[in-house]
């Protein structure tokens, strides 16, 4: 049985809660942390966890021996710090997205989970989801040939006043805007199938958001070795919140949402469609195995069988860390204004949260700051065929 301690009690904690909650044979949920303590009491007494104690500081838990597994799910800004603590502390740790606000924060995390020998993790919970897995599958097997195209649209829609929470819109504390902390999940998705880039180019901006430091939207270009090109939009200005990655290969076309297209060539260089490709395709998608577990379930039943295997999980420190550097890269590209060859080297600027912070534009002085936000949340797209 794992003791699992919550750290951070906001609204994406309710994941974390209610997967660690699908394994009760597993494990049991003993600290429940927050600097608002009452937050923590709440969700105690909403989801019935007369086992779990609270705190209103991680380092007051730091010596408990009887915690085994930590899920961090505070702001951005803090996310090294404790994960850092609780794996020096001999604690397994799993760390919301964005791992951390810059590449040195991620290297440290990386280098205090190799000291101390326990699992670590970055939630990528995308990953654990049919579509995205069969997506990967499909694209693995070859059947598009070379891909030479991706586009990812991780399209969000955020009102005026989201950026009113306290710590939301500022570089400072969220370490980004919509690129960092919300096409983080499409940025992994792209790293994940097609690799890393050898050239960023970006352009970034606030439109809609006046109360707020960060960017509302950015569109970044990748350029890979074998010539492919990959666009990334990342927003929270586009209503519908119509979210897809879309991979074109020398042969077929495929996406989730699941869509498939292949052509083949006539005599003149136009297409025909290719319908036994597609045919194909189709009957490889849908052979794939459903996965066991979904979303954040999904990944925290992964974190713990590698806990309870000793072996290592499916998303470690090194596959976040990339995630950072592409949306690292995009950032440098977009307030340079110019073409940034990868990846980025540790002597940087933006290697440390000190260099991005001299460097980004500041779009706008954050005109609010409240403690709690009040309504439901979007987590994205499921994926599946509309």
């Amino acid at each position: 049985m794992l003791n699992i301690a919550i750290i951070g009690t906001g609204t994406i904690s309710q994941m974390h809660i209610e997967g660690y909650q699908t394994f009760p044979e597993r494990c049991q949920i003993t600290a429940l942390v927050d600097i608002y303590p009452e937050k923590a009491q709440q969700k105690k007494e909403s989801h019935a966890l007369s086992d779990a104690q609270v705190y209103d500081s991680h380092k007051k838990i730091l010596e408990d021996s009887s915690i085994d597994l930590v899920s961090i799910c505070t702001p951005p800004y803090c996310h090294a710090e404790i994960a850092i603590d609780f794996l020096n502390a001999g604690k397994h740790v799993i760390v919301e997205k964005p791992m951390a606000a810059s590449l040195e924060e991620c290297d440290r995390m990386i280098e205090a989970a190799e000291k101390s020998g326990k699992v670590f993790s970055v939630i990528a919970q995308n990953r654990f989801r049919d579509p995205i897995m069969n997506l990967k599958r499909t694209l693995d097997s070859g059947l598009i040939g070379k891909v030479v195209h991706a586009q990812i649209d991780s399209h969000w829609w955020r009102g005026h006043c989201y950026y009113d929470l306290w710590w939301r819109g500022l570089w400072e504390k969220e370490g980004g805007g919509c690129t960092l902390n919300h096409a983080v999940h499409h940025i992994d998705m792209l790293g994940w199938m097609l690799g890393e880039p050898t050239k960023v180019s970006a352009m970034m901006s606030n439109a809609s958001h006046d109360n707020a430091e960060v960017e509302d939207i950015s569109v970044a270009v990748m350029q890979y070795s074998g010539g492919a090109l990959a666009q990334v939009t990342s927003s929270v200005i586009h209503h519908g919140e119509e979210q897809q990655v879309i991979f074109q290969g020398e042969h077929a076309r495929i996406s989730a949402p699941w869509k498939v297209y292949a052509s083949v060539s006539q005599p003149n260089g136009f297409p025909t469609r290719h319908e036994a490709l597609e045919q194909e395709l189709e009957a490889f998608h849908q052979s794939q195995p459903s996965l066991p577990y979904t979303a954040h379930t999904g990944q925290l039943d992964d974190v713990m069988t590698a806990i309870e295997q000793g072996g290592a999980p499916s998303i470690t420190g090194q596959d976040g860390r990339k995630t950072i550097e592409l949306i690292t890269a995009i950032y440098k590209a977009g307030t340079e204004q110019c073409t940034v060859d990868y990846p980025i080297a540790k002597d940087d600027p933006f290697y440390t949260v000190a260099g991005i912070m001299a460097s980004v534009p500041h779009f706008y002085k954050k005109s609010a700051s409240v403690t709690e936000l009040s309504g439901e949340i979007t987590v994205g797209a499921d994926y599946a065929n509309k």
